[in-house]
């Protein structure tokens, strides 16, 4: 599978790393974030797991929304009861296990990470998992004293414990603290575009894609089918042209604008840090650990102010494996039991770390991979998957079935994914 590149990482590690946004950075954000959840709404998708971990950041510090792997498709009529997503951003009604339509649950997360974006901390949070369901479904959160009262109005509106006082995507865009710079490209108006007007270029475009002739792209257009693939690739197509357009006009006015210098002053409130923790799902305990074996015996002042500067323990930022809550003995226990019953083969490492090969009997050779599991926070591991080059062939001879020669091509990526796929696919049984 072959993804787009996104340059500027998470969101999570830019509040990590920045703390608390101003106001107009955070809007543009969250400005951003919601005409993308407008977007998905409108195709009839709900994502069900909204949170700055999920959002990237392109070069130019657009947002863009990923990890739909607990969305779903909406229908008419029908609720959704599934519990998913991360505590901290899950809905009330989710973790209570209640019947939902869907919407609602992405207004409260969305309610969440603007919290987030404007204060750097969650509005809910407690090391007890029982003990942060309770305050979710209390509804009841800080403050702070820094924010306007448009903000905290927006802000109780979307995290409303009940689902139909909760606001709507509607409430969000009419809202004067949403309307503030809000560039119009993010939500389009429908009138600026005749339906009667085909794009050649696009439909041409769409034709090269799929392989399909102009008169099918035609019939799907007029079939008015709002799920015909041919036709929302068309649409994707012109949106991202009106986009672009839109970005391009920026541009020019940001230049021109930008032609005469602003007048330099500096606040000394620019440069004090902020008193609130950093924003703590995932990276702050991970972060204390190594603050704390860094062997420095005492932290004054400055050395603290020094730290809080410090850029963040950051993880990898791409991997391949499986996360769990399980303990460590019964996850290598369920893997063992899923390479016995593919028929792989393996070499014990550690006691979390092992080495194994599959033979491809149509080529002949050997695909070999590595399995290790990783403690990433107090409460969970992940279950690493490596795919091993012939440089990385130092099997022991100690064990009779894997001292033989392998014969390992240099190429051998899809034989890797197929080897990840049918292993990942036994541990679900």
């Amino acid at each position: 599978m072959i993804m787009e590149y996104v340059a500027g990482g998470e969101l999570f590690d830019y509040i990590v790393k920045k703390g608390k946004l101003k106001e107009h950075e955070a809007r543009r954000f969250f400005q951003q974030i919601i005409s993308g959840v407008d977007y998905c709404h409108r195709h009839m998708i709900v994502h069900r797991d909204l949170k700055p971990e999920n959002l990237l950041l392109d070069h130019n510090q657009h947002v863009k929304i990923a990890d739909f792997g607990l969305s779903n498709m909406m229908m008419d009529g029908e609720f959704l009861r599934t519990s998913c997503g991360s505590p901290n951003y899950a809905a009330p009604e989710v973790i209570s296990g209640k019947l939902y339509a869907g919407p609602e649950v992405d207004i409260w997360s969305c309610g969440v990470i603007l919290y987030a974006l404007l204060c750097g901390t969650l509005p809910f949070d407690d090391e007890h998992v029982q003990n942060l369901f309770r305050k979710i479904k209390s509804g009841v959160f800080p403050i702070p004293d820094y924010l306007n009262k448009p903000v905290v109005g927006l802000l109780c509106h979307m995290l409303q414990v009940d689902p139909m006082k909760r606001a709507t995507i509607e409430d969000i865009k009419k809202h004067e603290w949403f309307q503030k710079e809000l560039p119009a490209y993010l939500f389009p108006a429908t009138v600026d575009q005749d339906s009667s007007l085909i794009d050649l270029e696009a439909i041409n475009e769409v034709c090269e894609k799929f392989q399909v002739k102009e008169q099918e792209v035609h019939n799907a257009l007029l079939n008015g089918d709002p799920h015909d693939q041919l036709a929302i690739a068309y649409h994707l197509v012109i949106d991202n042209k009106r986009i672009a357009d839109e970005a391009a006009k920026a541009e020019i006015k940001d230049f021109y604008v930008a032609s005469s210098p602003p007048p330099v002053s500096f606040s000394p409130s620019e440069f004090t840090p902020s008193p609130s923790r950093p924003h703590p799902e995932r990276i702050a305990p991970l972060r204390e650990r190594v603050l704390a074996n860094s062997g420095s015996a005492s932290l004054g002042p400055t050395s603290h102010l020094q730290d809080r500067h410090r850029a963040p323990v950051k993880r990898a930022k791409w991997h391949l494996g499986i996360r769990s809550q399980s303990k460590p003995h019964d996850i290598m226990g369920e893997v063992y039991r899923a390479m016995k019953a593919l028929d792989f083969e393996w070499k014990v490492i550690n006691p979390y770390h092992v080495r194994v090969r599959q033979k491809n009997r149509q080529k002949d050779n050997y695909v070999l991979m590595s399995l290790q599991l990783y403690q990433v926070d107090p409460k969970s591991y992940l279950l690493d998957f490596k795919s091993l080059s012939g440089e990385d062939q130092e099997l022991s001879a100690s064990s009779d079935y894997l001292a033989a020669p392998l014969n390992i091509t240099g190429h051998h990526t899809m034989e890797f994914f197929e080897m990840c796929a049918a292993l990942i696919t036994q541990l679900a049984r």
